[in-house]
């Protein structure tokens, strides 16, 4: 049975020593009662429920899956229990408004809870996810009597809540939804149509499920501006706040899928079922869109939760399996073989993942503290210019932790040779589960479109322009240290490459709009190997001149990132560099 153990000592590095967050939380009267005994507190109870309780049924519920019978979802055995015990406990609400029963914690704290859950059972995950994203885009745009009577119900995990976005021919391209939105008499509206891969459409965790649909008014003007947001819950809600009738949206399937099997993934129909607006009409987008951004940042998160995962396994595999002897003379004489760790290239497999997962977690936390800046800080420029980094990175955490962290996996069991195979070891698993995270939120390819279009070329390299130069007054603190001239120099050139390769693109796309579409994939995974050399650079100044092997562990590593990983920054941009002829050169009759 697959292992998991919380990494709280990194995690405590990169929140304390790296991000200084008690200084952090303490400079912002809105998060005074934040502090960082409370925080390992709450770490410590995480690191209990995801060993403990998520992570033994992991995969049993991907054996066993979500079943449907006469519209009827059951979850996996132990699904409920667990949500249950997870809801009680007060999880679900960790980092909501403390005015609809929420705790209030930081987005630099729910992020390495997410982490936990993530690698410990991405399917029972997405439950409570989708019902925060749900509850967050409902606390920006819904009426305050709706927030009043649904948000402290779906904080507590009496409710569910979904996002109900793609239909059967329409899916990047919301702009093409038939799902209607009829008006009644009553203010309220008959939602009618078709959904499909709406994660947990259906279940059997909660009373309700509050679903969040995109739909048109009849008049609504063609493509997305024509999209309103609605409220339509499983069951009505009466005004004392108990459940009334059967709404008619349910469930007409579930998928079978590649992965996260405990995850119901529903087709969903709506058949004139009550729906309530929220926000205003045909600016459905906007409001949809908070809760996808924040999905889209905790897809980044199982990327990183199932690579933590898969290299503690293959690590400890690596330890005990014998094969082989060491090139430069036997290191177990008294076995039979030595340890898959004497051979450079089991070294070089898990040296990739684990410089990735550390990279990842620095990355999502620095990530995090913009985000809570953006909530909390009271001036109003710092708001503004942590709002323009978070478009920028959204589509490179979303993207690149997914995408790196789907390679982890693979690198990962590539570690267990044949054993890697075997259903039993629990690798195969990782990598399937995670491989729907390069997919669902927008795909990565849509989401390196995202930002090499619209965060980079549409505002000239703008946001760009303001991160490398944020990196620049930070690497300027590394400079004189004979210790860290290696990270110095790396990320000074990364950064160059990436200013000039910005450059570069945009001026193409103005002879060639095809450009941007063309150079998005490399031009993101390069993006993303600076932002990690930028975290490399944050941990190293971090572990410098500490007498203990975990910094010296870490100043290693991160020499492991420079010289072995980060030079496919360069090759990423050559690539990017042959042009949109290499692609576009072909008739569509050709494929």
């Amino acid at each position: 049975m697959p292992i998991y153990k919380a990494p709280l000592r990194d995690m405590r590095f990169v929140l304390n020593e790296v991000f200084n967050a008690d200084a952090f939380w303490q400079s912002n009267p809105a998060l005074s009662h934040v502090d960082s005994d409370t925080v390992s507190a709450i770490l410590e109870e995480m690191a209990k429920v995801s060993e403990n309780v998520l992570a033994p049924i992991n995969r049993s519920g991907d054996e066993e899956g979500c079943s449907i019978e006469n519209g009827v979802v059951t979850t996996p055995k132990g699904f409920k229990e667990a949500f249950k015990q997870y809801a009680e406990a007060g999880w679900i609400g960790l980092g909501a408004d403390e005015q609809f029963g929420g705790q209030g914690m930081p987005k630099m704290v729910t992020v390495m809870t997410d982490e936990m859950i993530f690698a410990a059972n991405p399917s029972f995950t997405l439950y409570p996810l989708l019902s925060i994203g749900a509850a967050m885009a409902m606390a920006q745009h819904a009426t305050p009597e709706i927030n009043a009577m649904y948000l402290p119900k779906m904080y507590s995990g009496e409710w569910a809540g979904t996002m109900c976005l793609t239909e059967p021919h329409s899916g990047t391209d919301l702009g093409i939804i038939r799902t209607k939105a009829e008006p009644l008499a009553d203010g309220s509206y008959a939602i009618s149509g078709t959904k499909i891969f709406i994660t947990g459409g259906e279940h059997d965790l909660t009373e309700n499920i509050v679903h969040l649909v995109l739909a048109k008014l009849p008049d609504a003007p063609a493509g997305s501006r024509g999209i309103s947001l609605f409220l339509v819950p499983k069951f009505l809600v009466n005004e004392d706040g108990s459940l009334g009738a059967r709404n008619p949206a349910a469930a007409g399937s579930i998928e079978h899928k590649m992965g996260i099997k405990g995850s119901a993934t529903c087709v969903m129909n709506f058949d004139s079922a009550k729906g309530f607006l929220i926000g205003k009409v045909n600016q459905g987008l906007a409001a949809m869109f908070v809760m996808m951004n924040y999905e889209r940042l905790s897809m980044g998160i199982q990327g990183l939760g199932a690579s933590e995962a898969a290299y503690q396994n293959a690590a400890a595999y690596a330890r005990d399996r014998l094969q082989g002897r060491s090139a430069t003379g036997a290191k177990m004489p008294e076995k039979m073989a030595d340890s898959l760790l004497v051979h450079p290239d089991v070294r070089r497999m898990l040296l990739r993942v684990r410089a990735h997962n550390e990279a990842a977690r620095c990355f999502a936390m620095y990530a995090a503290q913009i985000l809570d800046q953006t909530k909390y800080s009271d001036d109003p420029a710092v708001s503004q210019a942590a709002a323009d980094r978070v478009a920028l990175l959204t589509p490179v955490v979303k993207a690149y932790l997914t995408d790196k962290g789907f390679d982890a996996c693979v690198e990962a069991q590539q570690v267990f040779g044949g054993h890697g195979f075997i259903r039993e070891w629990g690798m195969e698993q990782y990598v399937r589960d995670t491989r729907i995270a390069q997919i669902y939120e927008g795909t990565n390819g849509v989401q390196a479109q995202d930002l090499m279009g619209r965060k980079v070329a549409k505002n000239n390299g703008v946001f760009v322009a303001s991160f490398i130069a944020e990196i620049r007054d930070f690497n300027a603190t590394l400079a004189g240290d004979a210790n860290l001239a290696f990270i110095h120099n790396a990320l000074e050139q990364a950064a160059k490459e990436i200013e000039v390769a910005t450059q570069w693109v945009i001026e193409q796309a103005n002879r060639n709009p095809d450009e941007i579409n063309a150079a998005a994939v490399d031009y993101l995974h390069a993006f993303g190997l600076l932002c990690y050399a930028y975290m490399w650079a944050k941990m190293s100044k971090a572990a410098v001149g500490k007498d203990d092997v975990f910094y010296a562990d870490k100043l290693r590593l991160a020499q492991f990132f420079t010289t072995r990983m980060l030079p496919e920054l360069t090759s990423r941009l050559a690539s990017l560099k042959s042009g949109s002829d290499a692609v576009m050169n072909f008739e569509m009759s050709y494929f």
